[in-house]
């Protein structure tokens, strides 16, 4: 399982996103130049539901090291996800009041949809490996019957 870089791929991805969940967003700061809000995710239940989702996603094209197929789809999925929350958050750096900062962890949906390709990539080159090595074990048995 290990030996895979799918593997290393995604488990960087879920740690990423398991981060997520206790790092803040963005926050405000004050008129005396101290943060008074922090938004997190966990603050929004919508957006707690999906990260929920997306974090089980992950685990799932984690742990499917067996089954390449699901793995590169899971991989693919969860990274889309992860483009569609980014632009989410780009929309609101965009359109933010004045005083509202965001952090780095703004970019970590960027980092882990580029994580997540790159393990669905791996999987599928795992893929065409094992097909093209069952390819050559049966011609070699074709040949062996004539």
């Amino acid at each position: 399982m290990w030996q895979r870089i799918q593997t290393l791929y995604f488990a960087l991805a879920f740690g990423f996103l398991f981060s997520l969940f206790f790092c803040d967003a963005c926050s405000v700061a004050g008129p005396d130049g101290l943060e008074t809000i922090r938004y997190t995710a966990l603050q929004k239940p919508w957006f707690l539901i999906l990260m929920i989702i997306w974090a089980l996603g992950t685990f799932l094209a984690l742990v499917t090291f067996k089954s390449r197929i699901l793995q590169m789809r899971l991989g693919t999925l969860m990274g889309l996800v992860a483009l569609g929350v980014q632009g989410w958050l780009a929309y609101m750096y965009f359109t933010a009041p004045e005083g509202v900062v965001f952090r780095f962890t703004a970019i970590f949906p960027l980092v882990i949809a580029i994580l997540s390709f790159l393990g669905a990539r791996g999987a599928f080159q795992d893929q065409l490996m094992i097909e093209s090595a069952y390819r050559l074990r049966e011609s070699r048995r074709a040949r062996r019957k004539h």
